[in-house]
Order: C-alpha cells, then structure tokens, then sequence
C-alpha cells in the first residue's frame, strides 16, 4: 500500500506538472495551448512513456484494491465500536475517512479517463481537433479541455474531487513513509512539513485549472 502511494505521489508530480503548461497561456497570450499540446503529445507519443503507463494503470488498480482490502481487514477485526469515541483527539477525521476518500477518488478517476484518456486514445470527440505545431500533427487536446471545462458541473465535480484529493494526501503521504520506516523525528518532522505542503499546492494547482478555463483567465482567444 506504501509503495504503490508513493508511486502515485511521484506521478502526480509529472501530470500536474504537464497540465500546468496551460498556465503558458496567461503570460503569452499567443502561446495559445501550444506548450501544453505539445507536452501532451510527446506524453502520448513516446514509446518508454506509453509501457510506463501501463504500469501506471497497474499502480491505480492495485492501490485500490490494497485500499478496499485494507478497509474491510480493519472493519472485520473490531465489530463492536469504542466505548469513548475519541474524534479528533485519537486521530483526524480524513485518516479514519481514507476509505471513503479513495472511493471518491476512484469515481472521479473514472470520469477523468471518460473525458481525456478514452477520447485522446480510442474513440476520438468533435473537439479533439488535429493541430500542426513545428511541423507535427498532433491532438489539440487544449481544445477538448476548454470544451470539458466549459461544463459548470464538471468544474464543480474536479473541484470537489482535489478537495478529497487533498484530504487523502493529508494523510497517505506521512503514512506511506511511515509504513517504509521513518520514524525518526527529525526526519518525520520534514515528511510531514513536506507532505502539508504537497497535499495543498498539488490539488490546489489541478482545481485551478478548470476554474482558469471557465472563467475565460486562459483559453480565451
């Protein structure tokens, strides 16, 4: 469970880091998705990076199913509750909700393939444009996002879905270290002061970008 929630934190690092070349748009009015395009393409074009995605997809499933086991093995060992519910003081809430934030995560998760993984490999959609930028024909996939993003509910839902994102880092990012061994607390204060600020600025960056397309602060031209 460790292991496989470390990987997927080091994932996260690289998709929020390739989705936020949309923000080019907002110091290069010109750049007009071409940053982010390109970076998308060279993601969905590079041999090495599509067998990395296998197993990626790999790493998703068996996280979640690590994390469903792991919530029914804990629910089966004690049938009855404690006498004292201790709330906040015994632990925060988000570390007893884990199973239902993943579950959460796992919806959205679904919904995110049906928007841009499915259409961007298989089926194709009316504004997954084709674009030429230096000579290569490429997905406009910057086009697809405005289009996805100009949908209030499917802001509302990604914006709900990084608020559980953020909630489930909270805890799973000091855990996962923690189950590896770091115990020390020199150490396990900078995994936690460095896991604070992860779980914030990364899904904080992930909702900002449908809330910039809807609004018009990028995409506009």
């Amino acid at each position: 469970m460790a292991l496989t929630g470390i990987f997927l934190i080091t994932f996260l690092i690289v998709h929020v880091g390739i989705n936020a070349c949309i923000f080019a748009d907002l110091f290069n009015p010109a750049d007009d998705g071409a940053m982010f395009n390109k970076a998308a393409h060279f993601m969905g074009s590079t041999v090495v990076i599509r067998i990395m995605e296998v197993g990626l997809f790999l790493g998703f499933f068996l996280h979640i199913i690590q994390g469903l086991m792991l919530e029914a093995a804990n629910r089966s060992k004690r049938k009855k509750g404690y006498a004292v519910d201790l709330g906040n003081k015994g632990s925060k809430w988000y570390s007893r909700a884990m199973g239902l934030l993943g579950t959460l995560l796992l919806i959205f998760l679904v919904l995110h393939w049906f928007h841009f993984w499915v259409p961007a490999r298989f089926t194709g959609h009316n504004a997954l444009t084709d674009i030429n930028l230096g000579g290569t024909e490429m997905h406009n996939m910057f086009n697809l996002m405005q289009f996805t993003f100009s949908q209030l509910w499917v802001v509302i839902v990604y914006v709900l879905a990084c608020i559980s994102l953020a909630y489930h880092l909270l805890h799973g990012f000091q855990s996962a270290f923690r189950t590896m061994g770091v115990h020390n607390k020199r150490w396990m204060a900078l995994v936690q002061s460095v896991g604070i600020g992860y779980s914030i600025l990364v899904p904080l960056l992930f909702a900002l970008m449908p809330i910039a397309m809807y609004l018009g602060w990028i995409g506009a031209n």
